[in-house]
């Protein structure tokens, strides 16, 4: 029969008045064994079989126990195993002398894990007051260690080791790092955190990095902690080349915000500056009243240095502020921004350089006429650093914004709809004398529009819906003219094909009345694929030479917009958009098609524009885009990348990266090529290696494969 701790008030109201030092009410234990027997006369008790103790969310297993009242003390017989409060540490023995509270005690022939990662093999294991756990003659790892497989991937052999609970932190003394059972590196004394400390300072993951413009270089990331709430990052990059670097990152957390700063100082010889360097920080804070700040700062001392140092691909930096409130109708919105081209050609003298933003919009919804209306007063103002006259342009507008639009359900399923639309600007500009001081613009457009939507289903549960959509848009034919600067470049596409206006920024206003069409058809099968297609023109009296070639609405007709789409169940998913005239002369094609499964992930466009210099494009434009990842059933993964230039007939960029994830290491090896050439940034191909050990800090990003010994 087994006892279920009747007699444990008896029992165990003398253990915890050791353990439980200094409490007034002590916490009772449980213990649970198949035979409990008490020795006449004495304070003695012994258990056997499934022995199990509870205190104070501590749990012990073990074949038999010895409770000796004398002296306070548990004698225990293995196969023993100790669980703590947390359940992060696990120790297992074959024999202990332990306090009744569980908290110190001597271990035998022990294993120590920790939160299911790191093991600690040791043939003592002591335990001091609850909080420092001495392991001695260890062997540390997190690899998989079996009768077939019994030499770990790595291991750290010590003298001794020091868990301390408290601070989390691991302590070896006299310690050797073995890769694959042979010495590589021996330690004196060595500092870890264990696999539970989500932030602590030290040195992470070391890589290796070899570039044919920078060299070979070791990045050594060292990590400091600032409290809870704040940590620094300093990364010297130590180059056996002549080049050297510092990187540096800073955060810090607020009740209310987030502040993140990176940046980076290089010394090399690759221009005409010795030193080199760059700033980035965001932030965002939560003001009163819904209000959010957002902040960001980007400034670099040359062009090229993020590039061929790998920090971004930016070529635009933006510095400023906005302040914004989104709701359900409402949204108000400020902003400032200092901006930087870091393109080859564009001269920061003659682009806006100083931005001003402000937007209030609201939605109501009518009662006295029905529909949604929508409110909107905006200010916008650039400042060009030129004082020439023309290329110099600064510019300032005020914006008032209206819209209505009101839907109807006609017989026979026609749906109808009135939309009318009223635009007010002021502008005030300066230095250009193309352009009066001071221009006032009034836009009124109203459209009416049918859709028929036609819905089939078949007995076999495929269904067909077929919808044609006319509209008319009236708009005056004339205005005055205003500098564009917020919307030259317009994509014709089905998002906008039935829009009032299609470009994409305020300074541009559709004239002229014009009529546009289309044709949807969607299928979906039961099977798992469907189909979708839609298509439309534009047409207007006579051409208004608003919009370019290259845009596809030029003209008094249009070129014809067809937009497909195709996908096969969650793998398969094409689509491809083109524009085109009537004489089939394509302006621009886009495909794109993507493959998922469980261990591939494929996707691939190809995208072909023709030349516009209307829209920053001389030349026609034909890339190739390739991107692949696969995971094989064992821990390797490999991924790769692919940009092709047809009109250059070469590639401009190409990557593969091979990793290697299990319970206990993770391994990066990186390959790169950027082919494009600059007059100062010459094609460069970048090679890195990454080996990260996990068991230590909290972090699992390897644990892609927990695996267990076979039987």
């Amino acid at each position: 029969m087994r006892w279920r701790g009747a007699f444990l008030a008896a029992m165990i109201a003398l253990a915890p008045a050791v353990g439980a030092q200094g409490q007034d009410n002590p916490v009772p234990a449980t213990l649970i064994a198949d035979n409990i027997r008490f020795a006449q006369g004495t304070t003695s008790v012994s258990a056997r079989g499934n022995v199990e103790i509870f205190y104070n969310g501590a749990r012990l297993r073990a074949s038999a126990v010895l409770y000796n009242g004398d002296n306070d003390q548990i004698t225990v017989e293995g196969p023993i195993t100790l669980t703590e409060e947390t359940g992060h540490t696990i120790i297992f023995a074959d024999f202990a002398e332990l306090s009744a509270d569980l908290q110190d005690g001597v271990l035998q022939s022990a294993r120590l894990v920790l939160d299911r990662q790191l093991q600690i093999a040791a043939t003592q294991i002591n335990r001091e007051g609850g909080r420092y756990t001495q392991m001695y003659q260890t062997v540390a790892s997190s690899c998989e260690v079996c009768a077939a497989n019994p030499v770990p991937l790595w291991q750290i052999r010590a003298r001794r080791i020091v868990h301390d609970q408290q601070e989390r932190q691991l302590y070896f003394e006299d310690a050797q790092f073995r890769a694959l059972g042979v010495p590589v590196a021996w330690f004196p004394r060595l500092r870890l955190p264990d696999p539970t400390l989500e932030r602590s300072t030290g040195f992470l993951t070391p890589s290796i990095t070899a570039s044919d413009q920078l060299g070979t270089a070791l990045r050594l990331p060292y990590f400091v902690t600032l409290g809870d709430h704040a940590d620094v990052t300093l990364t010297p990059v130590i180059s056996a080349g002549d080049s050297q670097t510092l990187e540096a990152r800073v955060r810090r957390a607020f009740r209310t915000g987030f502040v993140e700063v990176t940046g980076a100082y290089s010394w090399d010889n690759l221009t005409n500056e010795s030193t080199r360097s760059y700033l980035f920080a965001d932030g965002w804070f939560d003001l009163p009243n819904d209000f959010r700040l957002d902040l960001a700062y980007q400034t670099v001392s040359d062009p090229d240095y993020l590039l061929t140092y790998g920090y971004s691909e930016e070529d635009i930096l933006q510095s400023g502020f906005a302040i914004s409130r989104a709701r359900r109708d409402e949204y108000i919105g400020l902003s400032f921004d200092r901006v930087r081209s870091l393109r080859t050609g564009d001269n920061n003298y003659t682009l806006p350089t100083l931005m001003a933003d402000s937007e209030v919009v609201e939605r109501i919804e009518p009662g006295w006429i029905g529909g949604i209306a929508t409110f909107s007063f905006s200010t916008h103002a650039h400042q060009r650093r030129s004082n020439m006259d023309v290329t110099g342009r600064d510019l300032g507008r005020i914006s008032l914004d209206a819209t209505w639009r009101r839907d109807w359900v006609l017989p026979a399923g026609i749906l109808a709809a009135v939309e009318a639309h009223w635009q007010g600007d002021y502008y005030d500009i300066q230095q250009d004398s193309t352009y009066p001081g001071e221009i006032t613009r009034s836009t009124p457009s109203i459209a009416g529009e049918l859709r028929w939507p036609l819905a089939r289903a078949s007995a076999t549960g495929v269904t067909h819906l077929l919808e044609p959509v006319l509209q008319y848009v009236w708009a005056p034919d004339s205005g005055p003219a205003v500098p564009n600067e917020d919307g030259a470049v317009v994509e014709f596409d089905e998002g906008n094909l039935f829009s009032l206006n299609r470009f994409p920024g305020a300074d541009g206003q559709e004239l002229g009345p014009r009529l546009a069409y289309g044709l949807s058809y969607t299928r979906h099968d039961p099977l798992g694929w469907s189909l979708g297609v839609t298509a439309g023109q534009v047409v207007r009296d006579r051409s208004y030479g608003q919009f370019t070639q290259g845009s596809g609405l030029d003209g008094a007709r249009s070129d014809y917009m067809i937009s497909t789409s195709l996908g096969i169940g969650s793998s398969l998913t094409l689509m491809n958009r083109a524009i085109f005239s009537e004489r089939f002369n394509v302006s621009s094609n886009e495909l794109a098609v993507s493959w998922t499964e469980d261990h591939l992930d494929l996707a691939s466009s190809v995208t072909w524009l023709q030349a516009d210099p209307a829209e920053g494009r001389p030349q026609d434009m034909a890339e190739w885009a390739f991107d692949a990842s696969y995971d094989f059933d064992s821990a390797w993964a490999a991924q790769v990348d692919w940009r092709y230039d047809f009109e250059a007939s070469e590639p401009t960029r190409a990557g593969l990266s091979l990793t290697y994830a299990t319970e206990c290491v993770d391994v990066e090896f990186s390959l790169s090529r950027r082919f494009t050439t600059s007059a100062t940034l010459p094609p460069a191909t970048d090679f890195g290696l990454t080996v990260a050990l996990n068991g230590f800090g909290a972090s699992r990003d390897g644990r892609r494969f927990d695996r267990s010994c076979s039987m």
